[in-house]
């Protein structure tokens, strides 16, 4: 496969996903009542349709910082290959649909007062595409010393969340993962289909 690089001018999409979610996160954090604005609660969807993309960007607020950081990291590191890879576009693509999927199944499969929010589902999606288009890209992740392939990072994690559920909606990681390998999977066939014209 080959590998494309796209110029971004300015900051670019990821860059402006990323403040966006850092500005609501104070914001959220000043005043709690916009979760309610802004977060999914499958029950109010019929209400409040905007929220199961809201949601996206809204991450759980002060003290905790660790939700917000960890996601946005990932999403720093990960967005800017799969855009080099596939454009602006399809990555704007996979990280909404990837998001709305992930919150559509956490309605299905959860209590319908459930509040969700986080970037989770549609960092999940852009991993996804890159375990099919990069499955051996070597990521490290702390505390482990050596790199590991992409593939394998992204099922430790999904496990972590699962086996953390409780207070993480592993409904929407998941949701978010499948409709990701999907998209990586429609990359792949376009592009070979591209090589052997």
């Amino acid at each position: 496969m080959r590998y494309r690089s796209y110029n971004n001018p300015g900051l670019g999409l990821v860059a402006y996903i990323m403040i966006t979610c850092f500005v609501l996160y104070i914001g959220v954090s000043i005043n709690k009542n916009l979760l309610d604005l802004f977060g999914f609660i499958p029950a109010q969807f019929a209400r409040e349709p905007w929220t199961v993309v809201t949601s996206i960007f809204i991450h759980a607020p002060f003290p905790n910082f660790t939700h917000i950081i960890f996601n946005m990291l990932i999403l720093f590191f990960f967005g800017n290959y799969l855009i080099g890879i596939v454009g602006n576009k399809p990555f704007l693509i996979v990280y909404f649909l990837g998001g709305i999927v992930g919150n559509l199944l956490f309605m299905a499969l959860n209590v319908p007062y459930s509040l969700v929010v986080g970037a989770s589902g549609a960092i999940f999606a852009v991993e996804g595409a890159l375990v099919i288009l990069r499955p051996r890209l070597p990521v490290i992740i702390f505390p482990i010393p050596v790199p590991i392939p992409l593939w394998a990072s992204v099922i430790g994690a999904f496990l972590l969340t699962f086996y953390a559920a409780g207070s993480i909606a592993w409904e929407a990681h998941l949701g978010g993962l499948a409709f990701g390998l999907l998209a990586g999977l429609y990359f792949r066939f376009r592009e070979t289909r591209r090589i052997f014209k």
